[in-house]
């Protein structure tokens, strides 16, 4: 394997540490010099990528890449790679391409009352990043089909992980308990996204896969756990219909659903923090909570 990761931020980095001594790196891109160092530390030689057709050395490294990872989210233009190629440029400009990887969210299936949904459920973004998202998705299988390599595409829950989990937030004095009734959320630790999409990538394998940890639960469960874990009070409880939110954190709370990671499970992966516990617990007892 050669590896190419789009978007090397926490995620992508938490892929290329999983893959280390598997495959060889061409490299990640960030859309700044300023991550140069974080991404050289993981192994990636770092390249700046801004959008559009990749050129000059990015282009030289993608002509080896045998796998390429996606984890740059769309924006309001769309998917600035995606769009950018078609199936023959992507021939072009990776001849030895062989499977690709796009990192998604589970934002795409909208609200299901608290119900469960899994690979089968058809989407129904409410927010219009989730509806960008099911559009690059779609992008994303057309573009790989066509290009005939396997496409996975990988829907991710809330992220946490080393210096962006509620111990952190607990720590900073943000930490809040927003009281609303029935309201579940699935999350996930970086290391499983590396490690879920690692298999992927080395078995080749396509199709959609929700990497998702284990147990839904309300949102102040998680501060409730931290807090017992670092020994302090909990926040007091703040009732969401009165809370002070900006749109987009209230919009989170729109969705409602609990998600379904047996296809992952299926396909051989196995969680090394399959709940918030585990993860929060780990984080704490190795110190790595605060990054």
């Amino acid at each position: 394997m050669r590896l190419m990761i789009f978007g090397a931020g926490f995620s992508g980095l938490a892929i290329a540490r999983a893959l280390a001594g598997d495959c060889s790196f061409a490299g990640g891109t960030t859309r700044s010099h300023e991550r140069f160092a974080k991404l050289e530390a993981a192994g990636l030689t770092p390249f700046v990528y801004q959008g559009g057709v990749p050129d000059g050395g990015l282009a030289a490294a993608l002509a080896e890449v045998t796998h390429l990872v996606m984890s740059i989210a769309p924006d309001a233009d769309g998917d600035p790679l995606l769009d950018a190629l078609s199936a023959d440029q992507l021939k072009k400009i990776a001849p030895q391409l062989e499977w690709v990887g796009y990192l998604s969210t589970v934002g795409v299936y909208g609200d299901h009352d608290g119900g469960w949904v899994d690979e089968s459920t058809v989407c129904k973004p409410v927010s219009k990043r989730s509806i960008a998202r099911v559009a690059a998705e779609k992008g994303w299988i057309d573009l790989a089909g066509q290009a005939g390599v396997p496409a996975a595409i990988v829907r991710l829950s809330g992220i946490y992980g080393p210096g962006r989990n509620a111990l952190k937030t607990l720590e900073s004095g943000k930490a809040r308990r927003l009281i609303k009734p029935g309201q579940v959320f699935n999350r996930i630790h970086v290391a499983d996204i590396g490690g879920a999409t690692a298999l992927l990538a080395r078995e080749r394998l396509g199709g959609i896969f929700n990497v998702t940890d284990d147990k839904p639960a309300p949102p102040q469960d998680v501060v409730e756990h931290a807090a017992r874990l670092m020994g302090v009070e909990p926040p007091p409880e703040t009732d969401f219909e009165t809370a002070d939110l900006s749109p987009m954190a209230r919009s989170f709370y729109g969705e409602n659903k609990r998600v379904s990671n047996a296809r992952i499970k299926g396909a051989g992966f196995s969680f090394a923090y399959p709940d918030y516990e585990a993860g929060l617990g780990a984080l704490w007892s190795d110190g790595t909570w605060k990054g």
